[in-house]
């Protein structure tokens, strides 16, 4: 076909024609038309682009080949575990010269005064500090050895990391503490331990150990390291038992006239004790070596490098505790990196204002802080109108999220979530949860309204944090994205609970480089955590999505943790509440995706009338089990027994809902040996605790 015919079919001017064709358009024509084109030029250099995913999303991981059904990453493309990133970052130690070496002796703890801005320390400050604590606590009769376990009980705070990097730089052992321990697995830590040397912030801590020792509790016990200044009766009480109290300060200055050269570890030396809570008996010491911690923070980096890798310009805001492996591991990648870590001010209330004055880059949470600014964001929208407002611009902008793209630029963001961006200091791009389980709802509405990468991980401290994560692009929610490259993961038969690996549940055990020595000095629960292959059992029951995701469905033992992280043995709750005189039986029912504990009690027919009655409540007993006024008196009469057995409150029920027939092996609640067969409970119950939860809110 010729050109002039295809011009005549299009009805535009033969080409001979175009100069006057041209000339015939008016000068507004040719303007508004330049106008469109720098519009549509403008757009195509800056719409918005969908992330490109690392691998393909129907198939995040694949099985190994005569693994017994195991699978790994598939991002990498090696068959072999990955357990480094960088070849000069094999340990802690070298981890942050590394970040002191790209820095260029950058800023790198930042710490805060009320209604101050941050301060900082630099990466030359930060090393030398270390190497001069580091230095006085060996003139101080500590030995450059991985059989010197060194604790620290403290705070978040810049000190906190020196002490740590201390203990690295002369190839100590940290042995974090923390106060919800509680006195007694303190004193055990000690004494497991052998620690005769801790570090800690404030001067009632000090005292606490103290009373340790002048009970001849912890006879090891003989250095009490303060950051904060202390009066000299302190100092003077500790002499009486034998214990010497030293400021900080007054160590590094030892250890700056008395300078010991570096003695830095290997990948396989042990570098921290991270004992776990627990629930029942004494808390459990779980071994990791350097090459632990550098191969859980590696994988993290091979899963994310494409897409959000860490930058020295980052900055990430530490309020987690630092005897968590989770906020830890976080921080090393910003320390490998050159980034910065900022405190905060120690009081959570004030969290929102360190933010906005830190403006961080890099924000570790928990689903319970997710939960929070969730549930603040909609009852700020108190009026039907507004709440259908927000609603409608979160589904707008996760349909976004759904087609990969993630931003906080769009008119949604200007219009209703430009203030809660602001809020976090208006500069997150990354979002790291973990330590339980998100709420789906709550990850879903906060990966639009943030504008940021919201990733969620899986794991426990055996495997040093975590053994599972998103995959970049994947913005589904209901689990707990792939395995790391770092390590396998299969699913073995859990007969007792009816799951079987043939349907692709079962009990979910890691193996590879992040998986954890044991348990220090205890044989018998290191056995049960991992087998002879090598394989760690975490005691939670698991099942493969056809994407190759994980999604977490139980536990094997009957211990979940809250929303805030808190590990809680139910049995051992109900077995202190069934000591209340009216309650016959009694089912307590905790939620990952909750923060408190509810329950069901069934009352004694033959005890509660007459338990009643010495309260002034009269009835029979159907409608003494409807009686709010006695639903009060037993739960108050449960919390009483639980506080005088040593319950936490994070173990007591909120909420419970009375019900009238007893639980028994004919309708199914009850084992033939008469033991609860908690499932059940917990979907026959199903409408009542949502109700307890829906209203105890």
């Amino acid at each position: 076909m010729q050109t002039q015919e295809i011009l005549r079919i299009l009805r535009l001017p033969e080409l001979g024609d175009l100069g006057q064709f041209f000339r015939s358009l008016s000068a507004t024509t040719l303007v508004s038309m330049g106008a469109l084109a720098a519009i549509l030029a403008y757009w195509f250099t800056h719409r918005p682009k969908a992330l490109r995913p690392p691998c393909n999303l129907l198939m995040q991981s694949e099985e190994v080949e005569d693994s017994g059904g195991a699978r790994r990453s598939v991002i990498g493309g090696s068959p072999q575990l990955l357990t480094h990133y960088y070849d000069d970052a094999r340990t802690m130690y070298q981890v942050f010269r590394r970040g002191l070496s790209i820095s260029g002796n950058g800023p790198c703890l930042g710490f805060r005064k009320p209604k101050q801005p941050y301060q900082w320390l630099s990466y030359q400050e930060v090393a030398n500090r270390a190497e001069f604590l580091g230095s006085g606590l060996l003139q101080h009769n500590c030995k450059a050895s991985t059989d010197q376990f060194i604790g620290v009980f403290a705070q978040n705070r810049p000190e906190w990391i020196i002490a740590e990097l201390a203990c690295y730089t002369y190839s100590m052992v940290v042995v974090p503490l923390y106060d919800t321990l509680g006195p007694g697995a303190i004193r055990y830590i000690i004494n497991t331990a052998d620690i005769s040397t801790v570090i800690v912030d404030k001067p009632q801590k000090a005292v606490l150990l103290l009373e340790h020792v002048e009970r001849k509790d912890t006879p090891g016990l003989k250095l009490i390291v303060l950051m904060e200044p202390f009066e000299e009766a302190l100092k003077e009480r500790g002499q009486k038992c034998g214990v010497v109290i030293k400021p900080m300060q007054a160590v590094e200055d030892c250890g700056q006239a008395n300078h010991h050269a570096p003695m830095p570890p290997r990948p396989d030396d042990l570098s921290i004790v991270c004992f776990t809570s627990g629930t029942t008996g004494n808390p459990k010491g779980a071994m990791l070596t350097h090459g632990n911690v550098v191969a859980d923070f590696s994988g993290f980096l091979k899963v994310t490098e494409k897409v959000i890798f860490p930058r020295q310009d980052d900055v990430l805001i530490s309020f987690l505790p630092l005897a968590h492996m989770f906020e830890r591991v976080i921080q090393s990648v910003v320390y490998c990196h050159g980034g910065r870590v900022g405190f905060f001010q120690g009081d959570i209330r004030l969290l929102s204002d360190d933010m906005k004055a830190l403006r961080p880059t890099i924000f570790p949470v928990v689903p319970r802080l997710l939960n929070r600014m969730y549930d603040k964001i909609f009852s700020q929208a108190d009026t039907p109108l507004k709440r259908w407002l927000l609603e409608f611009a979160a589904r707008r902008k996760q349909a976004e999220v759904r087609s990969g793209i993630i931003r906080n630029n769009s008119i949604w963001d200007e219009l209703f979530f430009n203030k809660i961006q602001a809020s976090l200091g208006g500069h997150v791009r990354m979002i790291v949860t973990g330590a339980a389980p998100a709420s789906p709802t709550v990850l879903g509405f906060l990966r639009a309204a943030l504008g940021c990468q919201v990733y969620e991980g899986y794991g426990q401290t055996e495997c040093t944090a975590g053994c599972t994560f998103t995959t970049p692009g994947d913005w589904t929610s209901g689990h707990v994205g792939a395995p790391l490259p770092c390590n396998h993961i299969k699913l073995v038969d859990v007969e007792e609970l009816n799951y079987w690996t043939c349907k692709g549940e079962g009990e979910i055990c890691v193996r590879g480089p992040n998986v954890f020595k044991g348990y220090l000095k205890d044989q018998d629960r290191t056995k049960e955590a991992l087998d002879s292959d090598g394989w760690l059992h975490t005691g939670d029951i698991g099942k493969w999505l056809p994407e190759g995701t994980l999604k977490i469905i139980d536990r094997k033992k009957h211990i979940f943790k809250l929303a805030q992280g808190e590990y809680v043995a139910p049995e051992k709750i109900e077995n202190i509440y069934i000591r209340s005189e009216p309650v016959a039986q009694i089912y307590v029912h905790g939620d990952s995706l909750k923060a408190f504990l509810v329950g069901i009690v069934v009352p004694d027919p033959e005890v509660m009338p007459c338990w009643a009655l010495k309260r002034g409540i009269e009835g029979l007993y159907t409608d003494l089990c409807i009686n709010k006024e006695l639903k009060k008196a037993i739960l108050e009469d449960m919390v009483r027994l639980g506080k005088e057995s040593g319950l936490h409150s994070f173990e007591q029920v909120k909420a419970i809902y009375i019900h009238s027939d007893m639980f028994s092996v004919q309708n199914g609640l009850l084992t033939p040996t008469l033991k609860a067969k908690r499932p059940e409970l917990r979907e026959y119950f199903k409408k009542q605790i949502e109700e307890l939860y829906s209203t105890s809110m």
